[in-house]
């Protein structure tokens, strides 16, 4: 009998498949077994796919007996029969997305994302819908219709949001990755509260065909995975220009970088504890504006400093930078993001996506007030009064006056900088239920993350382990972030696996 451990990789999947331990169908039968276990006590999947994953898996067993050696499936399918859970935004042809929502229940997605079809050409098993706040609005995926998820290392605290299903559901090893979207950190917060690694890519370099918008120049698709190395392996596969999407950028030059580093982890000893001097040293950006001691947990700004230190010894050179329109951060992202929502959900209307009979003018209005949540509702109206006749000089367009000039202030420090190095939250996973009734507490959740999409650099969360805090008797997971320009994820590749062996070899230590 085969085993898998309780966080597995893309590797470990492959390598039962290549030993024949096991079979494509026998291991999403396991994940469906430890999914059913798993789920009812955290909440992150809202609905299984056993029939299209059954499909799926029989579709990877006739590869495997065609004769092909395994290596070459693998060269031309790489996430060969590795199962994975998809947010309940991005569609599924005949299948029913929410968008956690009541409004849009029974919705059946009459055609496939783009990302959807990049993972099923590269025979990826799709295990089911995962949880999330309410049109991916929120930080702790409490807004949601269908219930709260839970965090897999303390059942009492919010997993983060808003992909927090897919967070959860990678961490508690349901499933080896996932997808998520992020708008203003609901890949990277999420990731950082659940010990995974997760991925914001350059705006444009992750098609958005096919997945339901919350603010279209903001919104992202990235994996969550248990290691740096595959989660670079799921971008590889996203990666690139879609004719469906026009905001999809060029990127062969990035996407050539990837699969050098790709090749060169095959070739090295990828799990060798060994931490030696860099190859290839960087500058570290450290910006002040997130760095001040009275802003970020203390156990999270010790673990910072420790990992700066020894980032340092091995090569890298350490500069301070300023951000200094960061302060206005929250401001500007929540001012541009909210007009996109309400034009972005003005098409939810009660006619288009309702099966419900009325006057027109009363279902509009008596619908959404239904079954629109009270965070979709306020981030509507926030959206429509900044964007209104009178209103629109003084707080949208002075917005994005500033957003341009936060743009200009990245591209000036990465001048001085090849990368930058930050906290990804500012405090641990929070008790569920403690910032519900103050949206300003749970906006500020997303205060090191948010800045980054305006600007539409990539931003990836390493975690850093489980901390000890003064605020649970429990260690607790924390990340940090890396930033790099526009279309350089390669560099926040090759110093996020510098910095998982660092962990790594902490923890052993420990």
């Amino acid at each position: 009998m085969f085993k898998i451990s309780k966080r597995p990789t893309i590797q470990e999947i492959h390598a039962l498949y290549q030993t024949k331990k096991a079979t494509p169908i026998q291991v999403v039968q396991f994940f469906y077994n430890r999914i059913k276990e798993t789920n009812p006590k955290l909440n992150s999947f809202l609905r299984l796919t056993e029939d299209l994953a059954s499909q799926q898996a029989n579709n990877c067993q006739d590869i495997l007996e065609s004769g092909q050696t395994f290596e070459s499936i693998i060269k031309q399918y790489p996430l060969f029969g590795i199962p994975y859970g998809i947010k309940d935004i991005i569609l599924i042809e005949g299948l029913e997305f929410t968008s956690a929502s009541n409004i849009l229940k029974g919705y059946i997605a009459p055609y496939s994302s783009t990302v959807y079809n990049r993972i099923n050409q590269s025979m990826g098993i799709v295990m089911g819908i995962n949880n999330m706040d309410q049109f991916a609005m929120g930080s702790s995926g409490e807004s949601s219709a269908y219930g709260t998820t839970k965090n897999p290392f303390d059942l009492t605290r919010t997993a983060g949001g808003s992909s927090s299903g897919g967070a959860a559901s990678v961490a508690s090893g349901q499933v080896v990755f996932s997808l998520g979207s992020d708008t203003g950190g609901s890949i990277r917060q999420p990731a950082s509260f659940c010990d995974v690694v997760g991925l914001k890519p350059t705006y444009g370099l992750v098609s958005r065909w096919g997945v339901m918008p919350m603010a279209s120049s903001f919104d992202q698709v990235g994996p969550f995975t248990n290691t740096v190395y595959d989660n670079l392996l799921v971008t590889r596969v996203l990666a690139g220009i879609d004719t469906n999407d026009q905001t999809t950028i060029e990127s062969v030059d990035l996407i050539d970088q990837l699969e050098v580093i790709i090749n060169k982890q095959n070739i090295s000893h990828r799990h060798s504890t060994a931490v030696t001097k860099s190859i290839h040293p960087m500058r570290i950006g450290i910006p002040k504006e997130f760095y001040q001691p009275e802003g970020v947990d203390p156990s999270i700004y010790e673990s910072l400093q420790d990992l700066l230190l020894q980032l340092k010894e091995l090569g890298h050179k350490l500069i301070e930078i300023d951000l200094p329109l960061t302060k206005y951060a929250v401001a500007v992202y929540y001012m541009t993001m909210g007009v996109e929502v309400a034009s972005n959900l003005e098409r939810v209307d009660g006619i288009r996506y309702s099966k419900q009979e009325s006057i027109y003018a009363n279902q509009f209005t008596d619908h959404r007030s239904k079954y629109f949540g009270e965070e979709a509702k306020r981030r509507i109206m926030i959206g429509t009064y900044a964007s209104s006749a009178g209103y629109y000089d003084a707080f949208y367009n002075q917005a994005q006056k500033v957003r341009e000039l936060a743009r200009l202030d990245f591209q000036k420090a990465f001048q001085k900088c090849d990368i930058m190095l930050t906290p990804t939250t500012p405090e641990f996973p929070f008790v569920l239920g403690t910032k519900t009734d103050d949206p300003l507490k749970m906006y500020l959740s997303d205060v090191f993350t948010c800045g980054i999409n305006p600007v539409k650099i990539p931003g990836l969360t390493v975690p850093m382990g489980l901390l000890k805090n003064t605020q649970s008797e429990l260690p607790l997971p924390a990340g940090c972030q890396l930033l790099a320009p526009e279309l350089c994820e390669d560099r926040l590749y090759e110093l996020g696996l510098e910095i998982e062996k660092i962990i790594k070899v902490k923890n052993l230590a420990v």
